[in-house]
């Protein structure tokens, strides 16, 4: 089933139909009930599919469908036909996250022969990794189901280890609009360049400030919100005092740390430096984008979630990671959701990705202890 899902390419940027198609109709031959939403141009959907009784809440196995890129990368073979060499499996998605899709797809006939005492759902979404785009469509259909899911397992590559906190994350785009002159004659223009290097420069000093001050928590590595600018583009000759620059940049807050607090911090600053800016061009200016906010994860060690996914790896200690999933976005709608499955995630986005057959034994190990946890007696 891995090199079936991995012969799909499924590169974010293009349809994810033909894989979720795929799954659906494994499912629907089971007997499963399914539910598709879709983007707006329909090339890209999820899929959320039931098999057993509907009238009790049930538990998620979540996974997205979509791949990095490929391009630029020096693969030793084609990403998208599997490879398998020693003890590993080679291929774009081995390790993020198709092999976890897998399991659960091989494992499927097994939860539609027993007699379930609650429903197993699959989520399969697309967009992930440009921004978890398609759960929150997902997701949002959830809201109009009668029962909703009791608690949800999303299965990113940990290891097995169960992580029960992830960092938020919030992306920002920002356009300055200055005044072009002659670079001799810059007292008449609006320099774009400098005023998005000073907005820059107050990121740098906001985050040596958090890395100073906190808040903290010593379950992360860093133990505190990050605030990184990763793209700058500006300009167009030295002798031009420039009128355009853009820039963006990233926070990656604690769950429990206020980012949209630090956000109008940093609107408050910008907008400080327009008046001098409109002083000399009216239509000089700041824009600023915030896009693709996704919540953090914080699920108590307690929750119902992290104790059955403690029991069903065998690993009572839990863990918390610096990057962000879709279990953020679970747990911001009010159900109790960890991150747990098999692969390493240093070996995601990687030229020759790959898991290892005991990752992958080890996956398939859990999905079936959650099978018998939820057979009826």
């Amino acid at each position: 089933m891995i090199e079936r899902l991995i012969g799909f390419d499924t590169t974010s940027y293009k349809s994810n139909i033909q894989f979720i198609d795929f799954a659906a109709a494994v499912l629907k031959n089971l007997g499963a009930s399914v539910r598709f939403t879709y983007d707006d141009t329909r090339h890209k959907a999820n899929l959320f599919a039931t098999i057993g009784r509907d009238d009790r809440p049930g538990i998620v196995l979540s996974g997205h469908s979509d791949v990095v890129p490929v391009a630029g990368q020096d693969w030793t073979s084609d990403p998208f036909t599997m490879r398998r060499q020693d003890d590993r499996l080679y291929g774009r998605g081995t390790a993020d996250m198709k092999s976890f899709i897998a399991i659960c797809l091989t494992l499927a006939p097994d939860f539609a022969a027993r007699q379930l005492e609650f429903p197993i759902h699959f989520a399969f979404s697309y967009d992930e990794e440009i921004g978890c785009i398609g759960a929150r469509r997902l997701i949002e259909d959830l809201s109009s189901l009668a029962i909703r899911p009791k608690l949800c397992i999303v299965g990113e590559p940990t290891e097995m280890k169960v992580i029960i906190g992830h960092k938020g994350k919030k992306n920002v785009r920002c356009q300055v609009h200055g005044k072009e002159c002659h670079s001799a004659l810059n007292h008449r223009g609006v320099n774009a360049v400098e005023i998005a290097a000073e907005m820059v420069t107050f990121l740098r000093h906001m985050q040596r400030r958090i890395r100073e001050q906190g808040p903290f928590d010593h379950g992360y590595d860093p133990p505190y919100t990050t605030v990184h600018s990763g793209v700058i583009q500006g300009g167009t000759a030295l002798n031009i005092v420039p009128a355009r620059c853009g820039f963006e940049f990233e926070f990656r807050n604690l769950p429990d740390h206020d980012v949209d607090g630090l956000m109008a911090e940093f609107r408050a600053f910008a907008l400080s430096l327009v008046p001098e800016m409109l002083a000399v061009d009216d239509g000089a200016g700041i824009m600023m984008d915030e896009y693709n906010t996704t919540a953090g994860l914080n699920t108590a060690e307690d929750d119902e979630a992290a104790v059955l996914a403690r029991q069903l790896s065998g690993n009572n200690s839990t863990s918390k990671v610096s990057f962000t999933t879709e279990a953020g976005l679970f747990h911001d709608a009010g159900i109790p959701t960890v991150v747990c499955g098999p692969g390493s995630i240093a070996q995601a986005h990687r030229p020759d990705e790959f898991i290892t057959l005991d990752q992958v034994a080890q996956g398939e190990a859990f999905v079936r202890r959650l099978l018998d946890r939820m057979t009826v007696r």
